[in-house]
Parts: structure tokens; sequence; C-alpha cells
């Protein structure tokens, strides 16, 4: 199988069992296993890591739906110009909306994308997070909250954002490359 990434560092041999275990949910859940986690493969406590702080992120209890982070990570992706993450997460909005309209029009602009008031809330603070988080000020909070989040939320919205930005630079940084099958997922009309 090819290298994930442009790094010669082969992963771990064997696997552990509890990786081997969760590469195998992966094959089964997603018919594949993300180049991210093969990379990370190389060392299994970062790997551990990466993963714990993506499934927390992504995955657990939040006010923000899974569909709302995934857009999040495109279009951190987006103002970060990180193939990787654009062709990942970008898949995940084309399946979680089955609207692949909206997974391309994050990619390229999200301000073209048919939004609610609340997602454009959401996605301009992400963006102006990623280029220029210290002009962040208490006005920019204020808008997520008329828009209905709340603080913990807000929170949410931050933490994803602030992750997206350290992946994609990572992904950037060692040509991170997307798994072949993510091009072509979820673009055949409404599921």
């Amino acid at each position: 199988m090819d290298q994930p990434t442009a790094l010669n560092l082969p992963p771990v041999e064997p696997l552990p069992e509890g990786t081997a275990k969760f590469f195998a949910i992966c094959e089964e859940k997603l018919g594949l296993v993300p180049n991210v986690l093969r990379a990370y493969a190389h060392d299994i406590d970062k790997l551990n890591a990466f993963s714990a702080m993506y499934n927390d992120l992504m995955l657990g209890e939040s006010g923000l739906s899974k569909l709302e982070r995934e857009m999040i990570a495109v279009v951190v992706s987006a103002e970060n110009r990180c193939f990787y993450c654009l062709v990942a997460h970008g898949a995940a909005v084309r399946q979680l909306s089955g609207k692949p309209e909206l997974g391309e029009a994050l990619v390229m602009n999200y301000r073209v994308a048919a939004l609610e008031p609340r997602q454009r809330a959401m996605l301009d603070f992400a963006v102006k997070m990623t280029r220029a988080s210290g002009e962040i000020e208490e006005g920019d909070r204020q808008a997520l909250r008329n828009a209905g989040f709340v603080d913990a939320d807000i929170w949410d919205i931050a933490a994803v954002a602030g992750f997206f930005n350290m992946s994609n630079k990572m992904a950037s940084a060692i040509d991170m490359r997307p798994n072949p099958e993510y091009h072509g997922q979820f673009r055949q009309g409404r599921f």
C-alpha cells in the first residue's frame, strides 16, 4: 500500500491488538483506514492521542451537530488549503448533509453556500479564528450567542477550529495524502 505521507515512517509492526482492532472497525464501517490514522501509526502513543482528541471533538457530546463540526473542518481546511482535510471532510459533509453541492461550496467558498444564519455565524467565527485569532473579541462571541449558541457551543466551535488548524498544518507539512476513495464518495444526488 502507498505511503500515507511523504515521510518514510512505517507503521509499528505488528500493530498492537487495540490498534489492529480499531483499524478493523474503520475498514468495516468506512471501507478504509483513513490515511491520517495510517500516518500516525508509526508511533502508537501519538496515534492514540490524536484519535482521542478527534473522537472527543468530532463524535463526543456537543451542542453542535456532527454536520456542523464537519462544516467547520472543511471551512478551516479551505482557509489553510489543506488538501487532505478538504478531500476527507468534504466527503463527510456530502454524506451527512445529503447535499453534494454543500460539500463543494464549503471547499470553494462557504459564503456562496445556502446556509442557515446559525451556520454562517459559526463559520465566520471559525474563519476569523483561523486568519486572526488574536483579533477575536467579545463582539465575536456575542455574535455567536445572538445566533443561538451557548458558551459551551462557542468552546466547541473554537476547539474544532483549533484542532483542524493544527491538523491542517501538520498534514500539509508532511504531504499527507487523502485516501483515493474519498474523492468520489457521496456525490450522486440526495441520500
